[in-house]
């Protein structure tokens, strides 16, 4: 059965070659005229070097890593093949973002101008870009869990499962590091580009947004690609691989063997071919509402959702029917849970984002009375928006639990056997809600694709129907951006139980007879959670005060262009873009140092300090 791990390879060709396909697609239309090739070669040369500046600091981290890494290897604390997956991990998750970026950068200009000819092939060149990026995602992913399988399994000659999918964790660690560094460095860049550009540009001198007069507007948009389509490649991906490897875990914990190990690998190849049947959906018509292009999104995804619940039942039937102790019916319904709640944290986060529902022309029709009336509405909105996400993924966790053969009966004799069992299903209720994380992850990428695209239109001076088409696409990206949070946060709660799980597994088997109590009675499971639900305050507050500083530093910038720069405001002299842009850059790097730090460094210091005890509690603080 373990010769069907090779199908993993097989899935990863078909989502690269269908990135590849799609890529060549983009690449293939017209840039459009002198002024937006010079915008958006300015955006690409801006984006570029950010993440080779980032990369680099990056490089230093993972170095360190290795060499602590091969001295617990060295010391027999951990296996030799550690610090080799955890490198790996962190390469094959700045490859994803990377790839995305650069297509994103591409595409932008080729947007614009097929928004001039009309708005289906605006849209089309948009969400091809974005198609890129998620199946590049994936693709890699795949090829990253395959080849380290067999690697482990054929070149090392490794039988034991359990053994194979404790180690394949490690990777997952640093596709989670790489992550953590792409999203807190790219956040504060573009938000710091995003508000250092409209305070002085928007509310000082008066002059609209993307207004080429703007020293700040062309970083403005490269952090919309560093941020919005290199960070949510790198934190995708590693939620991605994690829900994976961590099944992978808890099918050897609750004795599944090969088949339970081959099932989320199968399912992820599963949803790569209904993601791209998917794809090919998504167009409309002219003159369209923001109601019509939600829709046609919506039918995109909701199809590949669809089609893979159908033909996961097969797929279950198929690999889990033999194996004692699982029921393959119960692990399909956990499948089903976890295709379920992906589809309606999108359709709630759209409810609460989109300008086609109420919530958002409520808080809209607040602005009559003032921007204190409109911030006030805005924030009890977003705390509002939390409740649907939380009860889904809440409702996806106990079902899927329960489906596969889990108990709460704690007095039971078998309830070691049932615990691991249903954990099992809220493994591959992640795996079901990643299955079709190709054209989910399109929908996202192709947001600050569209906001580009606007820009380059405003900034380059194309006719005013050309702008309306692009707003429009712009709005819709906005929905699909919040959608692509929602959904990220959602499938990240499932993964990190399921990974959290995975290290209660590795810690027992480690520590042998020693018992490890995780009852809240345990001074040192309290204390953890207390710290974890604290630290994810300490880490908010350090990225706010790093936003802060940076746009700070981008405000006084664009002042002192304004005021020095003679003919900016008149039109008659250029600003310094670059200035602004590597302004932001060197901030950026600078400033997302310290909030990645804390996160990395916490956990460790809990677990020296409380034991296995304590980490679990912080991990579980920091995930509620």
């Amino acid at each position: 059965m373990d010769a069907f791990f090779w199908i993993g390879f097989a899935g990863s060709v078909i989502a690269l070659g269908f990135a590849l396909l799609q890529s060549r697609k983009v690449l293939s239309l017209s840039e459009g005229n002198e002024t937006m090739r010079k915008i958006a070669d300015a955006i690409r040369r801006g984006a570029n070097a950010y993440l080779r500046r980032q990369y680099k600091t990056l490089a230093i981290f993972f170095i360190i890593m290795a060499v602590i890494l091969g001295v617990l290897a060295v010391c027999g604390l951990v296996s030799g093949f550690v610090p080799f997956a955890f490198i790996t991990g962190g390469i094959f998750s700045c490859t994803a973002g990377f790839v995305g970026m650069k297509i994103a950068t591409a595409a932008n200009g080729r947007t614009a101008q097929a928004a001039s000819e009309s708005l289906n092939k605006g849209l089309r060149a948009a969400f091809s870009s974005g198609a890129v990026m998620g199946f590049t995602v994936i693709g890699i992913g795949l090829f990253d869990v395959t080849f380290w399988f067999h690697i482990l399994r054929y070149v090392f000659h490794i039988t034991d499962s359990s053994t194979i999918a404790t180690t394949m964790v490690m990777f997952s660690m640093g596709a989670s590091a790489a992550a953590l560094f792409a999203r807190v460095g790219g956040g504060i860049f573009t938000k710091a580009a995003d508000v250092g550009a409209d305070l002085v540009g928007k509310v000082e001198a008066g002059i609209p947004e993307d207004d080429p007069r703007n020293p700040a507007v062309i970083a403005d948009n490269v952090g919309d690609n560093v941020g919005d389509v290199a960070g949510m490649g790198a934190d995708l991906y590693e939620s991605y691989v994690g829900s994976i490897i961590a099944t992978f875990a808890i099918s050897a914990s609750a004795a599944y063997g090969w088949n339970g190990m081959l099932l989320p690998l199968l399912l992820a190849v599963l949803g790569v071919i209904c993601s791209i049947f998917g794809t090919f959906l998504i167009r409309t018509k002219e003159n369209a509402t923001q109601a019509d292009l939600l829709k046609t999104l919506r039918t995109g995804t909701y199809t590949a959702a669809v089609l893979c619940a159908v033909l996961s039942l097969p797929l279950t039937y198929f690999l889990m029917k033999d194996v004692e102790g699982a029921s393959w019916l119960g692990i399909f319904v956990s499948i089903i849970s976890g295709l379920i709640a992906g589809c309606a944290i999108g359709y709630a986060t759209e409810y609460f984002t989109s300008d086609s529902y109420k919530p958002t022309r409520n808080l809209a029709s607040s602005a009559l009375t003032g921007a204190g009336t409109t911030i006030i509405g805005g924030i009890s909105l977003g705390m509002l928006s939390t409740a649907a996400p939380i009860i889904i993924v809440s409702l996806s966790v106990i079902i899927s639990f329960l489906a596969a053969g889990g108990s709460l009966n704690t007095s039971s004799g078998a309830y070691a056997i049932s615990f691991n069992k249903g954990l099992y299903g809220i493994g591959l209720s992640a795996v079901g809600m990643l299955s079709t994380l190709g054209i989910t992850l399109a929908t996202d990428a192709y947001g600050p694709v569209a906001d580009n695209a606007g820009g380059i239109a405003e900034m380059s001076g194309l006719d005013e129907e050309v702008r309306n088409r692009t707003d429009t696409l712009d709005a819709l990206g906005n929905t699909t951006a919040a959608t692509g949070k929602g959904f990220a946060i959602g499938s990240a709660a499932l993964t990190s139980l399921a990974l959290l799980v995975s290290y209660v597994e590795v810690a027992k088997e480690k520590l042998g007879d020693l018992k490890i109590d995780l009852s809240l009675t345990n001074p040192a499971v309290l204390i953890g959670i207390f710290i974890g639900a604290m630290v994810v305050f300490v880490f908010s507050a350090m990225a706010m005060s790093s936003v802060q500083r940076a746009a700070q530093s981008i405000v006084v910038e664009v002042r002192r262009q304004f005021k020095e720069i003679k003919g900016i405001m008149e039109g008659t002299a250029q600003p310094d873009y670059e200035t602004c842009v590597d302004l932001c850059t060197r901030s950026a790097l600078k400033e997302m140092v310290a909030p990645s730090l804390v996160a990395i460094i916490v956990p460790v210091v809990a677990g020296l300090l409380l034991g296995v005890e304590g980490v679990v509690g912080v991990l579980g603080g920091a995930v509620v």
